[in-house]
């Protein structure tokens, strides 16, 4: 556990050098890299018997992608400053080009090719989310679900150890419908609850405030909904994740900690 703990912070550290660009930071929101994801990979690498200077180079060259496809998103959120906005699509492509050079330097072209498919799949199904072209609600989750895992699902297949797909999946799923409900409960925009609102009865309506509550609290409802089965499938197959280790254990452990259903939560408060 200590090595892993210790890979980890190696490279999170290294990640956070490239990423926190002092003048980057004095105009754009500081950006966000997601442990959970490197935790995740440092925690399959562990068991490739990689030297770590290569674990280093693709752990922070899928690290400094994903952060890159995390900032581009964000401009939708980001203030109406046309410069702020400006300089969040320069650090995106920034960390992208970064991220080209540090797997060029590693000179295996398969992985690029491997990693290109999945930026790809990534944008594609952000276009269908944001611009709500999905046609169902499973549509909608498993769009959410790609953008959130196809970079780590397309290392591990890489790899072949496919036995991490489906828990990862749904893991970070979980994960991101946790963070849509909080966006939604402190009235800040959420995408995947334009996407609820769109694919329900109410959608004919207007702005978020012409929703009534009871409306409101449904597409809470669906959310719960689909955390609930996210959480029990993660539940369910927790054991048969091969090389668990402790920390991430307790990682996953303190995430389904997470989630308790709004109506639970509002009966208690009241």
């Amino acid at each position: 556990m200590q090595d892993i703990r210790q890979n980890f912070m190696n490279i999170k550290e290294k990640v956070e050098q490239y990423v926190f660009d002092k003048y980057l930071l004095k105009h754009i929101d500081t950006p966000v890299i997601d442990e959970d994801k490197l935790l995740i990979l440092v925690s399959i690498m562990d068991h490739l018997e990689l030297p770590f200077t290569k674990l280093e180079n693709f752990a922070t060259s899928i690290m400094l992608i994903q952060t890159a496809l995390d900032t581009h998103e964000h401009i939708s959120r980001t203030s109406d400053n046309e410069k702020s906005r400006q300089l969040t699509v320069l650090a995106g492509d920034y960390y992208s080009g970064l991220y080209y050079k540090l797997l060029a330097d590693s000179e295996d072209i398969l992985m690029v090719k491997t990693l290109s498919t999945g930026v790809r799949e990534v944008n594609e199904h952000k276009i269908s989310v944001y611009h709500l072209e999905t046609d169902s609600l499973e549509t909608l989750i498993e769009s959410i679900k790609v953008l959130e895992c196809s970079l780590l699902e397309r290392f591990v297949s890489y790899f072949q150890v496919d036995l991490w797909n489906e828990q990862t999946a749904n893991l970070l799923l979980f994960k991101r419908l946790l963070q849509e409900k909080k966006r939604y409960l402190q009235k800040e925009s959420s995408v995947v609850f334009d996407g609820f609102r769109n694919l329900t009865t109410y959608s004919h309506q207007g702005h978020e405030g012409e929703l009534l509550k009871g409306q409101q609290d449904q597409l809470i409802n669906v959310c719960d909904e689909y955390l609930d089965r996210s959480k029990q499938i993660i539940k369910d197959g927790i054991n048969n994740i091969p090389f668990l280790n402790e920390l991430l254990e307790k990682r996953i452990g303190c995430l389904l900690q997470e989630h308790q259903p709004y109506v639970k939560t509002f009966m208690e408060e009241g």
